[in-house]
């Protein structure tokens, strides 16, 4: 789809898409932070423009603190970043390893720019989808058969605000950052689904059931609402 990218005051960037099934301008900011504006393909771009300007504070009031990724830093339980100037690169890239999530960059870009974050928030979803394939199965397998509770398939995902999810068929969605959280409250939402397939709606059956799987699980669901599904708090 036809599109261009401008800058308001204040630094903020937007881009404008042309849609040919829109009649209306829409504003929304994507996860990553990117504001969005999609207008009828017979606008102009400055009525996209002169829409997103006008929404300006908005925005403002909805943007979220950058969390910048370190050199060192943990990601989830098997890998830890590292951030490598390398001279004669041209572009920041990334390697994932055995225990670590290997990011190279020109000598010219700092750690914290756009562009070096960037290639690390990538390879570290990377990272935390690879853990998430190799444990999480295996461990809603092991709490399966200790409860005597069965599901029909699990699968990792990237999901957006929620840790994991159950369908009618007992189908299980976990979501990779998962990876994040302490090894208790990992457990506590592999519980929580697997409850579902006995109890698919929240309810006093549902948490009646929950408190036989773990008897802690108020406080296990209090401190895994302290928690979002983002990467190291920012996406």
């Amino acid at each position: 789809m036809p599109s261009k990218n401008f800058v308001l005051e204040d630094g903020l960037a937007v881009t404008i898409y042309k849609r040919r099934t829109n009649r209306n301008l829409r504003l929304s900011i994507a996860p990553s932070g990117q504001i969005r504006v999609s207008i009828p393909a017979w606008a102009p771009y400055k009525a996209g423009l002169d829409f997103a300007k006008s929404r300006q504070d908005w925005i403002l009031s909805q943007q979220k603190p950058v969390v910048v990724l370190g050199h060192g830093q943990a990601i989830g339980k098997a890998h830890r970043l590292s951030l490598k100037p390398v001279s004669g690169t041209t572009k920041a890239t990334s390697r994932l390893r055995e225990t670590s999530v290997e990011v190279r960059h020109p000598t010219h870009l700092e750690p914290g720019s756009a562009e070096v974050q960037k290639v690390a928030r990538e390879a570290s979803v990377r990272a935390l989808r690879k853990q998430a394939e190799q444990l999480l199965p295996q461990r809603l397998e092991t709490l399966a058969k200790q409860n005597g509770l069965t599901y029909r398939s699990v699968t990792v995902k990237r999901l957006k605000g929620r840790w994991g999810s159950c369908d009618q068929q007992t189908n299980i969605v976990l979501n990779l950052y998962l990876m994040q959280l302490p090894w208790d409250l990992i457990d506590y939402v592999l519980l929580h689904e697997l409850a579902h397939t006995q109890v698919l709606r929240h309810g006093p059956d549902f948490w009646k059931l929950m408190g036989k799987l773990t008897p802690s699980a108020k406080d296990l669901r209090s401190r895994t609402q302290q928690y979002q599904p983002v990467l190291n708090g920012s996406e």
